[in-house]
Parts: C-alpha cells; sequence; structure tokens
C-alpha cells in the first residue's frame, strides 16, 4: 500500500503527521512521493502513524523477518 493511502486509511492528515514528525507538510508529501529511502526514514513515518516497520525476505520455502535494520 503507498505510504499516502496508509496515512489516509490512519485518518492522518500530512500536517498532523509532520507535526509528529518535527517536519514541514511539504517534506511529508515528499516522503510519500519517494519511491526510495532510508530504513530509518521509513521506520520513522510507520511509527509516527502508531505502527512498527518489519521487514521480510519471502522465499517458496517460507518468510524470514530481517533483524538489524530498524531501529529498536
Amino acid at each position: 500500500m503507498p505510504l499516502n493511502r496508509l496515512r489516509n486509511a490512519r485518518n492522518l492528515t500530512q500536517e498532523h503527521l509532520a507535526g509528529i514528525l518535527r517536519k514541514d507538510q511539504s517534506a511529508i508529501s515528499q516522503m510519500e512521493r519517494r519511491s526510495d529511502m532510508y530504513v530509518r526514514t521509513l521506520a520513522d513515518f510507520i511509527k509516527a502513524m502508531g505502527g512498527e516497520l518489519e521487514i521480510r525476505a519471502n522465499f517458496p520455502e517460507g518468510s524470514i523477518r530481517i533483524t538489524g535494520l530498524t531501529p529498536q
């Protein structure tokens, strides 16, 4: 799900999220449009919406959670 749709589904505005992250609204807009970003930036974005970022590698045999990449 794109970040802007996720934010909308969480009933958050860009302005509200900007306040939580201590950024301006235009920075939130730019982050939502990016196709690449640092894991830390994405983790902070998700945390500001009340979630936790989890990175997984999916293989035919199953799924493995990747640890050590996101802040604790």
